[in-house]
């Protein structure tokens, strides 16, 4: 049975439900970044180049008498560079609040019953 138990102790450590939740967060975000990259801005920027080329789709761009479709890698390129860009923005703002929680000056500790009793006799060998 102690293999079993070791199993179960390591299955149900902390580290291994959090890495379990960070990783069925980091999908559900991971499907937000690139709904928003393949929905909003690809769109938003593409339009006008597509309109230009009289295109409706990037995928559409091939080299002619070949199946090289380089609409697509553009497409990914373009998709990866704004995702890294979104992630910046998404980073840079995480660590501008973390700073200001950070900037926050901490209390003052209060003093411990040692450090007020040696107060006191160091206050009545002043008296004296």
């Amino acid at each position: 049975m102690g293999f079993v138990k070791e199993f179960r102790d390591f299955a149900v450590k902390g580290n291994v439900i959090d890495l379990a939740v960070g990783v069925i967060i980091g999908g559900a975000f991971g499907k937000i970044i690139n709904s928003m990259v393949e929905d909003i801005i690809t769109p938003a920027v593409l339009a006008p180049a597509l309109k230009a080329a009289k295109l409706d789709n990037l995928a559409q761009l091939t080299i002619p008498g070949t199946a090289i479709k380089y609409g697509n890698f553009l497409s990914t390129v373009i998709s990866f560079i704004i995702i890294a860009f979104v992630l910046f923005l998404i980073i840079r703002l995480v660590n501008r609040m973390k700073r200001k929680e950070e900037e926050v000056p901490a209390a003052a500790p209060a003093p411990t019953q040692d450090q007020v009793l040696l107060t006191e006799i160091r206050d009545l060998l002043k008296n004296k």
